[in-house]
């Protein structure tokens, strides 16, 4: 790989990486900023909506220090558009030879999503080795993660689906677990009142959780 970034950077960024469906533009840049103001400075926009390009573009430009990526892609066309608008990294929920192929020869990091221990592997044949477990809980959770890893200690993982401040201490207590993708702390009733202040404390709080 001759990524500009590695994934162990981003991994290292922060050990909560917030999962942001943005579906108005105009959100983008202060739902960023609170996150910013709680002490998260990475940023996952999923492609799920319209504005997610726009929304990772405009979060890009108003904060270049922080690390910006997309979530939810799914092809390499996907993948091309992300990193056009300015995403450092690239997240997927899945891991398919096409994507993964294709972001190998780029030079933007792909974390690509794996829930079994033959996905692993396949991803690993790739040159793979830092890897989002999805959906977490719903793949049995920190049990089945701390089962899969064993036979493969090498692979470090970002668990991502169903976790929160429950279940948090569960993932972190993994070694293979370097960094988790959850939504707690940006409640889409938030977003919707623009209660920004109540995201960064959400954020503080989830920090302070992590840091436990």
């Amino acid at each position: 790989m001759n990524w500009t970034l590695s994934p162990q950077q981003v991994f290292a960024t922060s050990p909560i990486v917030p999962v942001m469906v943005i579906k108005r533009v105009e959100d983008a840049v202060p739902l960023a900023k609170a996150l910013s103001a709680g002490g998260i400075n990475v940023f996952e926009i999923t492609l799920r909506t319209d504005a997610a390009l726009e929304a990772i573009q405009a979060i890009a430009t108003a904060l270049p220090d922080a690390m910006t990526g997309a979530g939810t892609v799914l092809t390499p066309n996907q993948y091309d558009a992300a990193v056009e608008a300015g995403a450092k990294f690239i997240i997927s929920p899945g891991a398919s030879t096409r994507l993964l192929e294709h972001a190998a020869k780029q030079s933007v990091p792909l974390i690509p999503g794996v829930s079994t221990a033959t996905e692993i592997m396949n991803a690993m044949d790739l040159g793979y080795d830092h890897l989002k477990f999805f959906p977490a809980e719903a793949s049995g959770g920190a049990s089945a993660l701390k089962a899969i890893s064993a036979p493969l200690p090498q692979v470090s993982f970002c668990p991502t689906g169903g976790v929160n401040v429950n279940n948090l201490a569960d993932y972190q207590a993994l070694d293979c677990v370097k960094t988790v993708g959850g939504t707690w702390m940006i409640p889409a009733e938030a977003i919707d009142s623009q209660d920004w202040d109540r995201i960064t404390e959400l954020t503080k709080a989830a920090l302070a959780a992590a840091s436990n």
